[in-house]
């Protein structure tokens, strides 16, 4: 599995780092793909409209005004020029990426759209182990709370025992022949 990393094109942490999570999914921005598939954003749009059928809106959806004004507030490592476009990016998400490869018809673009839907399966890994992590935290907890209960328990008899110790006992009648004076 580490092999392919070798030859990757691009360092998986900058892809990692382009990836949004917008409208709860995680996507791509088409300028980001732009510069890695190393075609022009313009060009990039234009493929994807003429081959707007290919992408249903779980595969791509434009950014409303808003959405962007958000990206635009939020991330402070964005192309100059994609900040002042005169329209709002498309995102991609894991299945829109890899439509893309089918519109767009160079080797890098199918090289990179590899490591992307790689590094996208990575990730969903990665939130699995985590959500597991989480559930097993949670059932801890769970043993631990029942654990704090019994040793309340526990302290409380031993507390009561050493009541009854702490208490003076009453001299013992005896019982049978002795004498006094042992």
């Amino acid at each position: 599995m580490e092999e392919h990393n070798n030859n990757a094109l691009i360092p998986d942490e900058i892809v990692m780092n382009k990836i949004f999570q917008i409208r709860g999914r995680k996507v791509m921005l088409d300028f980001d793909l732009a510069i890695l598939y190393e075609v022009e954003t313009r060009a990039l749009k234009q493929s994807v409209r003429r081959n707007i059928l290919r992408f249903p809106e779980d595969f791509m959806f434009q950014l409303t005004k808003k959405e962007w004004h958000e990206v635009i507030t939020i991330c402070d490592n964005l192309p100059r020029n994609a900040k002042f476009g005169s329209s709002t990016p498309f995102a991609f998400t894991e299945q829109g990426v890899a439509m893309l490869s089918s519109i767009l018809n160079s080797d890098r673009a199918i090289s990179v759209n590899i490591q992307i839907i790689r590094i996208f399966t990575k990730m969903r890994l990665l939130l699995t182990d985590i959500t597991e992590v989480k559930l097993e935290i949670e059932k801890i907890k769970g043993k631990l709370d029942n654990q704090d209960k019994n040793m309340e328990i526990v302290f409380k008899y031993l507390d009561e025992l050493l009541e009854k110790q702490d208490k003076p006992k009453r001299p013992r009648v005896r019982i049978g022949f002795k004498p006094d004076n042992l």
